[in-house]
């Protein structure tokens, strides 16, 4: 992708938010608009009942034209009062899919949709203090793709993307509602697995075997290489992820040897590791 297209990827969000506050501002035009045309018609029909004594002399006349007036000013006023309720429901419900698209802007990552690394690393500080707090236990896993690279040159950034969202999916399911699953940046995923316990990765590892990703309309495989660490009380984030990462170092080292010797990218299984704290 060159630089051009990712800027207009960037900002594509930026504008689309753009269209949604500019919606919402010609309502609120429009809103106001309408609040002052109700307002100097319902002057000048308070301002008719001066001509009262001018019209008395045409009694019959007068008392139809005031009935008339009356009843058409209070069906002004009930009309207006329900458009003012309508527009500001309409002007409510623009405003919450604002909040929506800046929260999705500010901590999704707009391809896989999981959380980005900005919300990853506030939400793990705030397990961490619980954990410290409780003395509960604490996961992180680390995932890294094998051999992304070799997909995006062999088979196109569209392939890439693929995968990636096709990971992100199967994580996000094979993790539990409390749990945390984010991509980190670039082809690493990490997941946070609070009252969990290293023997508690397995599972989720289990249900991501078999990964495949539609390209070209085949079923494209790829792995990944995995390392995870339990927290230890009074650690810092970064002792954590790093740990983390020297477990998941050295299976991606054996992940690229391995792809040194074959030209395929579908050469084997995950590759797992653990690192004691």
């Amino acid at each position: 992708m060159d630089k051009r297209s990712s800027i207009s990827c960037a900002a594509a969000p930026e504008e689309h938010i753009n269209a949604i506050v500019r919606r919402a501002d010609t309502r609120q035009w429009w809103l106001w608009c309408s609040a002052m045309l109700v307002t100097l018609l319902a002057m000048a029909g308070i301002a008719s009942f001066a001509l009262t004594d001018f019209l008395s002399q045409f009694a019959s006349f007068h008392s139809f034209f005031l009935d008339d007036m009356v009843r058409g000013l209070m069906g002004l006023v009930v009309l207006f009062n329900v458009y003012v309720v309508y527009e500001q429901v309409q002007i409510n419900r623009i405003r919450n899919q604002v909040a929506e698209e800046f929260y999705k802007l500010a901590f999704l990552d707009p391809l896989t949709g999981l959380f980005n690394r900005r919300y990853i690393e506030q939400w793990l500080t705030n397990e961490l203090a619980r954990s410290q707090r409780h003395g509960s236990t604490l996961t992180v896993v680390l995932f890294d793709l094998d051999a992304f690279k070799q997909v995006n040159d062999g088979y196109g950034h569209s392939a890439g993307d693929r995968v990636l969202q096709e990971f992100a999916e199967r994580l996000r399911k094979a993790t539990r509602g409390a749990d945390l699953a984010g991509r980190y940046g670039g082809d690493e995923f990490l997941a946070v697995l609070p009252e969990c316990t290293s023997k508690g990765v397995q599972p989720i590892l289990q249900r991501l075997d078999d990964l495949r990703a539609e390209a070209f309309g085949e079923k494209l495989p790829f792995y990944y290489s995995a390392g995870w660490t339990e927290y230890v009380p009074g650690e810092s984030i970064e002792a954590l992820l790093k740990r983390a990462d020297q477990a998941l170092y050295p299976n991606k080292r054996d992940s690229r040897r391995a792809l040194v010797s074959s030209p395929t990218i579908n050469l084997r299984s995950a590759r797992l590791s653990r690192m004691e704290p």
